[in-house]
């Protein structure tokens, strides 16, 4: 198992598939929510298995907030603590970044425990994200000195 920045078109075509796959797919997410034209200014994680993409996320950068979006596991890898290392693999390298102190994500409700295990806090209102409830949840990185 491979996890890692991708910048190929190609690895940013499979983070799409996964993406469809998932959202649209099982969720039923439309094309037009998903594929929301951020894909271009963000950075792109896979993991890959046996040369198979199995989780992927997004993050984007914005002065000092990374927000981690599109989070998604392949259903036969899920309950694996796949998705936990995707997260550490993220937070680990945002934590190296100087100018990076606080990460936000919109979490869907089942996941807010999930997040929660890494630090995240629910902040504001429950919302409908392609008719899914979420909730936004922050995390302030340590400062280095």
């Amino acid at each position: 198992m491979q996890i890692g920045f991708v910048e190929s078109e190609a690895e940013i075509a499979l983070c799409l598939d996964l993406r469809r796959q998932v959202f649209m797919g099982e969720q039923g997410v439309s094309e037009e929510e998903e594929i929301d034209g951020l894909d271009p200014v963000c950075r792109h994680v896979l993991a890959v298995d046996n040369g198979s993409a199995v989780a992927a996320a997004r993050v984007k950068t914005s002065g000092d907030l990374a927000k981690i979006q599109r989070v998604c596991v392949a259903e036969a890898y899920r309950g694996q603590g796949l998705g936990a290392r995707m997260i550490e693999y993220i937070l680990d390298h945002l934590r190296g970044e100087d100018t990076v102190s606080q990460v936000r994500l919109g979490a869907q409700i089942h996941a807010l425990k999930f997040y929660e295990r890494f630090g995240f806090s629910p902040v504001g209102e429950t919302y409908l994200d392609a008719g899914i409830p979420h909730q936004d949840m922050e995390l302030r990185l340590a400062t280095r000195r």
